[in-house]
């Protein structure tokens, strides 16, 4: 007997935040979301992003036990933004039973419906900061802190219920230079020096600290983020006291050799490159939650990492075409040749962004995972 709940109570939330971390108990290569802000996922006070936001969370239970979990999430400005009625499913883990999985997206469907929504995709999160995208490709691969993992019959049991394809994201592994010596370190940092000087750029992570940036360019950091991508797939701008705590969190978590921030003459943020320490291991160790002993792990990671995440790439449009990436580019390749970084991998870019992805053309690589979204219309 299949049974659908709609998340209210402390221990539904409870419930709600662990239930993954049954279901992936032995799979080594899943890497769990902060508990905290699945358990707050719908409260306004504690997570910034769902203001404006209509969200709903369902359990699935089958023959008693607890077999899913979903959220519906609906994004008022990202509607106004795309002209349309869609609701937003996130969160969505199950066991390998397609009557569970039809169960809960029934359940955001009729979520949607009752809010006028015409059309139902995901997974989505509230924002582009948040965990988007199924994995299709590449589950023999360690998963990472920013992206989401599931079983291969996620996406399986999604298209036999009539879900077509929607956005599609691919992640790489580059081949970086290991030597200064290496004809593609000495090109990109021949740009940086040329480029910087001609048009009276400068590079802030070589004299500031990571929470210095933060605190006196923390809003032109975003002003650039969001002119950056803007147009990309359901984008929703990151503003308000949502910006604080991606902020807070890029103040914790980044290693200011891997951090390059780029201003003009007149002091404005016009490109940025961050790169993340793979941080997983350390939130699957202590199943999400930031306990002492896990931010020990962290700081061990960030401190000397092994393996790194290329998270963020963004230009401001009218310097997308001088070659300014370079700046960012070279900075990242001295600080994986300084700190010997075995290991480099991108974090999901669209397959239709050809803009970020050329950035790296000079690099070889190899594609290691897929990810997308699905859509069906309500």
């Amino acid at each position: 007997m299949i049974e659908i709940k709609e998340v209210k109570t402390k221990k539904d939330w409870k419930n709600f935040a662990s239930f993954p971390l049954a279901l992936y108990k032995n799979e080594k290569n899943y890497v769990p979301a902060l508990f905290d802000d699945e358990r707050n996922l719908a409260n306004v006070k504690k997570n910034f992003s769902a203001v404006g936001c209509t969200v709903k969370a369902f359990l699935c239970y089958k023959d008693g036990s607890l077999a899913g979990r979903i959220a519906g999430i609906i994004v008022d400005e990202s509607n106004k933004k795309w002209n349309e009625k869609a609701v937003r499913f996130s969160r969505f883990d199950f066991i390998e039973d397609i009557s569970v999985a039809s169960a809960l997206l029934d359940a955001v469907k009729n979520f949607g419906k009752e809010q006028g929504m015409t059309r139902m995709h995901g997974p989505w999160g509230f924002n582009d900061t948040d965990r988007e995208g199924l994995l299709t490709f590449g589950f023999e691969e360690e998963g990472s802190f920013a992206t989401n993992y599931n079983f291969p019959y996620y996406a399986e049991f999604l298209e036999k219920l009539g879900y077509q394809t929607e956005s599609v994201w691919i992640e790489e592994r580059l081949d970086m230079p290991k030597s200064k010596d290496d004809p593609i370190y000495q090109k990109y940092d021949g740009l940086r020096n040329f480029i910087g000087q001609k048009f009276g750029l400068k590079e802030l992570a070589d004299k500031m600290s990571v929470k210095q940036i933060v605190k006196r360019y923390g809003d032109k950091f975003f002003d650039c983020y969001n002119q950056a991508y803007q147009n990309l797939d359901m984008y929703v701008k990151v503003e308000g006291d949502a910006k604080k705590v991606v902020l807070r969190q890029f103040a914790t978590l980044v290693n200011p050799k891997f951090f390059s921030v780029i201003i003009d003459k007149n002091d404005d943020v016009v490109a940025f490159a961050v790169v993340l320490p793979a941080i997983g291991r350390a939130f699957k160790k202590h199943d999400g939650k930031l306990t002492i002993p896990c931010l020990i792990d962290l700081f061990k990671i960030l401190k000397k990492p092994e393996k790194v995440e290329l998270t963020l790439v963004a230009v401001t449009p009218e310097y997308k075409k001088i070659g300014i990436n370079a700046m960012c580019i070279a900075r990242i390749l001295e600080s994986v040749i300084d700190e010997k970084v075995s290991d480099v991998v991108s974090d999901p870019t669209l397959e239709t962004n050809t803009a970020v992805r050329a950035q790296w053309k000079n690099i070889p690589s190899v594609t290691i995972k897929r990810r997308q979204t699905y859509t069906i219309n309500i």
